[in-house]
């Protein structure tokens, strides 16, 4: 499935959003902070991927630990619910980790997040 431009995150003030008003979930390679949108917004899951220098490392390591979670996303986005902000933020063993290791921390993630309803 695609990962559409309306899905990405862009403004500041809604990664301040959801750092200030969501919950986080820590795995071993990154973070997942979610928050669910006001009901009058559209029924989309948004994401926004952050690195900081300081965890990651420089502006290569750095890019290419968002383009694996990008990838990530892309490839389990279904399972995250719609009306969601998503905000995934890069730890120091995100570009240690192999790419199914990455995809199955963050299906689990969402498993224990967003429960599936029955």
């Amino acid at each position: 499935m695609r990962f559409r431009p309306e899905q990405h995150l862009r403004r500041q003030l809604d990664f301040q959003r959801v750092r200030e008003l969501g919950r986080r979930h820590h795995c071993d390679a990154f973070t997942l902070w979610h928050v669910a949108r006001p009901a009058d917004e559209p029924k989309l899951t948004r994401v926004g991927f952050v690195a900081s220098r300081a965890a990651v490392g420089d502006a290569v390591r750095r890019n290419r630990a968002k383009r694996r979670l990008r990838e990530v996303f892309r490839r389990h986005q279904e399972l995250a619910p719609p009306g969601h902000d998503l905000l995934l933020v890069a730890r120091t063993a995100l570009n240690r980790q192999a790419t199914a290791e990455l995809g199955r921390r963050f299906a689990d993630a969402c498993r224990k997040v967003f429960p599936p309803a029955t």
